[in-house]
């Protein structure tokens, strides 16, 4: 049988006074009117569990999430997605691709298709991009690269956005 309740709240069942990211949290499940309800208190107000209690257990109040906004605008990061495609460094390769998925995200280029290439011994596939507002056809080649070297190179994009056209943001 599964049991739904709420999660966990933000305010202390005994006191009203707002839950401490980073403090423990007694939790309770019990029954009222019928009803399974959830009931959490700070440590400083626990005095034991309610008449009725079905479940009791600790946790820790959970830091907020830290919501990252882009520090550039999406016209920014075309503007620069461009200019490497002008320079067509290798070195700058995984920097496009990672601007391309952004901008792919952010819609600012659309996925036309894609195209293997065997001619260098392996199957590269290139993503087929083209503008949303007109600008040009591009391809990319798609990485696949890991989560955590796609959080590395989205950190080092910021810098360098920041370094190269953080004035023109």
């Amino acid at each position: 049988m599964d049991y739904q309740f709420r999660p966990l709240g933000k305010k202390c069942a005994a006191t009203g006074a707002d839950l401490v990211p980073g403090s423990v949290c007694h939790s309770v499940l019990l029954e009222q009117d019928g009803e399974i309800t959830r009931l959490d208190y700070s440590d400083e107000a626990w005095t034991g569990p309610p008449p009725g209690t079905i479940a009791v257990w600790l946790c820790v109040i959970p830091k907020p999430v830290e919501v990252r906004r882009n520090l550039f605008e999406p016209q920014t990061l075309m503007r620069y997605f461009e200019q490497l495609t002008e320079e067509a460094q290798p070195a700058q390769e995984k920097l496009r691709y990672i601007l391309a998925l952004l901008l792919l995200q952010k819609r600012l280029l659309r996925l036309d298709g894609s195209r293997l290439d065997s001619t260098a011994g392996g199957e590269d596939e290139y993503l087929q991009l083209s503008g949303t507002h007109g600008e040009g056809q591009y391809e990319v080649q798609d990485l696949h690269l890991a989560d955590t070297e796609m959080h590395e190179l989205q950190a080092e994009l910021n810098a360098r956005l920041a370094a190269e056209w953080g004035e023109a943001a």
